[in-house]
């Protein structure tokens, strides 16, 4: 399918490895041109020469950590004028509601919703002076079914998603949508850290986590950064434009609801 959006240009946020190395593949396989950001130099640069050796697009990298005044004006910068608009950071670390004390909370907020809603604040105006414009927002599973060890993301990412839902019935009339790609476990980085933890906790093996949390998931197995980046780009192409403000999951089935 042609996803109509080739010579786009896309921001994506975290993009040097997992889900949002998957979108920008998927957007760069469309024909769009990058703005990548990530805080590690190195990884940054091989994952975005890996894409320009591959599908032939413009790829500009800046390397910041975005959840600082200075990081987020660098970015913003480079970024003005995007079509869109990708945002992704890591999740809080695990724990108990017991372990967690007003700075932990700050710094999730800053990473987990503070900032996406910077960087939609800054680069909404000018897809809404284009008429047209696409933001997808990673968040997380936990978002409709909260995970008691993950209570810093749950907090976070419903701020976020609660925001989402009322700016993007704002923006809508001005061809620009906005929507959250909910995540549950797939195999990046993240899902080796959880995993760990609970090895840890249990005295098991790493693959014996895994095998046990892939028992858990309809699919029996975690998803890849490709199918994500794949449900990405097609919201943010020009056959998504009446999708508005939902939270779509993509777990496998893990999340046990109806609606």
């Amino acid at each position: 399918m042609d996803l109509g959006i080739a010579g786009k240009r896309a921001l994506v946020s975290a993009s040097s490895k997992g889900l949002g190395l998957g979108c920008a593949e998927a957007l760069a396989e469309a024909g769009v041109d990058l703005i990548m950001t990530a805080r590690g130099a190195d990884a940054l640069e091989a994952s975005a020469e890996a894409i320009r050796a591959a599908h032939g697009v413009s790829v500009q990298t800046v390397a910041a950590d975005v959840t600082t005044e200075e990081g987020q004006a660098r970015v913003l910068e480079a970024a003005q004028g995007v079509d869109i608009l990708v945002t992704n950071a890591g999740g809080p670390p695990p724990g108990m509601w017991s372990d967690w004390d007003r700075e932990d909370f700050i710094k999730a907020l800053d990473a987990n919703m503070l900032t996406p809603i910077a960087f939609m604040k800054a680069l909404l105006p000018g897809m809404m002076d284009k008429g047209w414009g696409r933001v997808v927002n990673i968040t997380s599973q936990s978002v409709r079914a909260p995970i008691a060890v993950l209570g810093l993301s749950n907090a976070a990412r419903t701020g976020l998603t609660g925001y989402v839902a009322g700016t993007a019935r704002q923006v809508a009339p001005n061809g620009v949508t906005i929507n959250n790609l909910l995540p549950g476990i797939h195999s990046t980085d993240r899902a080796v850290s959880l995993d760990s933890g609970v090895a840890g906790q249990q005295g098991i093996s790493l693959d014996e986590a895994k095998a046990a949390r892939e028992a858990t998931i309809p699919a029996r197995r975690y998803g890849t950064r490709q199918e994500f980046g794949a449900a990405c780009a097609f919201l943010c192409s020009q056959h998504a434009g009446f999708i508005v403000g939902q939270n779509i999951l993509l777990d496998g089935g893990a999340t046990n609801m109806t609606m």
